[in-house]
């Protein structure tokens, strides 16, 4: 065998002809192995990766040729003392036996031996100074001219530990790639229910409010979404999004009042592998994945005060650190936040940064309450009934004239969503059937929501609700808003408690213990 300048440069450009397509592991040692026997014949071959942190190997791929007994078992095996590949990856230089059963000291060669195997040639994978594993070439028979096929396979190893490395980073980034895909179709999952087209109203009311929302979606601007529960702002704050040049990027949704300080950051700003006891990986925050896109800041008076401070520095410098680094990322996303309270009383009562809230409220969007929109009462139940209708495959109920007049006199304290859970409800319990008036008074007063009653009852649950409204204000001193106010007591928006005050005439300072 002659091994010349020409036929090894040969055999080099035709190995990385080779193997330079393959996109996997098996693929790339097939093909590596199919070549090298077209040059020498060789009994087995197989490469190890070499984990450092764990001292430990595992196969690249299924070895090729003769498999020894008790070898190929284990996918991950200790670097153990007295083994073959230990002495390559350790001392960095290659280790040629041309006799195995001189060297039965050595753990690994007796199975090697009992499987028929008499010598084998071993070559570290070495790159940029690192150890990668190693190669090896075992045969029944010594080879001829063992010299010259050293080194020539100390040009293939090095040639090989380049391809190793190469699919080894391709695999990360395959399996990152499929992590960020993943962690997109999560972040993602829940925009199939906030199609445009499925979004329904003909009041005055609503109508100016999405006039509203298109001309200042083709901007940058901040825009804060005001309005009690229920009446659809995480709804609209996707509305901007999906009307926004921002579209084909993430919408990113953050749910202030879930923010504890200690997670404050990791979850926004990301951390970094090691930054903290449970940092087993680099994690990517909320704000670097909604570069290009939106970040949506839901509830955000629920952000406690020190924190705040925190988030309007990112906001007005668009950048920030993971925990645990000391390189700053530049961020480019929309702001866009909702809450259901008044944030210039909760200023006022130290509970909100005036700075922030500037800086939030460039537009501001308030969402009107259903009963302020009683004209879209009858088109959100048709349609709303037939989008349910759709997902269950079940015919539509049909509500008559006085079933529509019925659900317009209702107060709907929780809006939009209470009404839809009502026709989720109706399309469950009387599909196809007709609705009356009477049935709604029944479904209503049988979920204990009914406010239409006889004058009697009307009068004796007002009186109910006045004094039960009348006990928060005199605990909280006659304060309705805020973290100690009567409206977090009885576990309702703000505006909805100042609605129901005016209706019931109930004056907050009578009861101020202050006076």
């Amino acid at each position: 065998m002659k091994w010349d300048t020409a036929t090894r440069y040969k055999m080099l450009l035709e190995i990385n002809n080779t193997i330079v397509t393959q996109t996997s592991r098996e693929s790339l040692f097939k093909a590596l192995a199919n070549e090298l026997r077209n040059h020498f014949f060789y009994d087995r071959m197989c490469i190890n990766l070499y984990d450092e942190q764990a001292q430990s190997l595992s196969y690249f791929a299924a070895a090729d040729g003769i498999e020894p007994s008790g070898i190929l078992t284990k996918e991950s095996r200790p670097l153990a003392e007295g083994t073959i590949a230990r002495m390559v990856v350790q001392s960095r230089q290659p280790a040629i036996i041309d006799d195995l059963s001189h060297y039965s000291d050595l753990s690994s060669v007796g199975a090697m031996v009992s499987a028929g195997l008499n010598a084998t040639m071993a070559f570290p994978l070495v790159i940029r100074n690192r150890v990668l594993g190693s190669i090896h070439f075992s045969f029944r028979k010594a080879p001829e001219f063992i010299s010259e096929l050293t080194e020539v396979l100390t040009d293939v190893s090095r040639q090989a530990a380049i391809a190793v490395d190469n699919m080894l980073a391709y695999t990360r980034l395959k399996k990152l790639n499929a992590s960020l895909q993943r962690q997109k179709r999560y972040l993602m999952a829940s925009n199939y229910e906030y199609k445009q087209e499925d979004f329904f109203y003909a009041s005055p009311a609503m109508t100016e409010t999405m006039r509203l929302i298109e001309r200042s979606a083709d901007s940058d601007v901040a825009v804060l979404i005001t309005g009690e529960t229920g009446t659809g702002k995480d709804y609209l704050a996707r509305c901007i999004h999906q009307m926004s040049p921002r579209r084909d990027q993430l919408f990113i949704k953050v749910n202030c009042p879930a923010l504890v300080s200690s997670l404050f950051e990791s979850e926004l700003f990301g951390h970094a592998k090691g930054a903290f006891t449970g940092a087993e990986k680099t994690r990517v925050g909320r704000f670097e994945l909604a570069d290009g896109g939106s970040v949506f800041l839901d509830e955000i008076a629920e952000l406690p005060i020190a924190l705040q401070a925190k988030l309007l520095h990112v906001l007005q410098d668009n950048h920030f650190e993971r925990v645990g680094e000391h390189r700053p990322l530049n961020v480019d996303f929309r702001v866009i936040a909702a809450t259901n309270k008044n944030l210039e009383d909760e200023i006022r009562n130290g509970h909100f940064r005036e700075d922030l809230f500037y800086r939030l409220n460039i537009v501001h969007v308030r969402v009107p309450p259903l009963r302020e929109r009683l004209e879209d009462i009858g088109l959100l139940v048709e349609k709303l009934t037939q989008v349910q209708a759709e997902k269950t495959n079940r015919p539509e109920p049909v509500y008559s004239g006085g079933a529509i007049r019925k659900l317009g006199a209702y107060e709907w304290p929780g809006n939009v969503r209470e009404l839809k859970n009502l026709v989720k409800r109706m399309m469950i319990l009387r599909p196809g059937e007709k609705i009356t008036g009477n049935d709604i008074d029944k479904i209503l007063s049988a979920t204990g929501t009914n406010r239409q009653k006889l004058p009697k009852e009307v009068s004796t649950l007002a009186d109910a609700q006045r004094q039960h409204i009348v006990q928060a204000l005199i605990k909280t001193g006659g304060i309705i808003g805020g973290s100690n106010g009567a409206a977090r007591l009885l576990g309702l928006p703000r505006s909805t408690l100042q609605y129901r005050l005016k209706k019931l005439a109930v004056q907050p300072s009578d009861y101020n213990q202050e006076k």
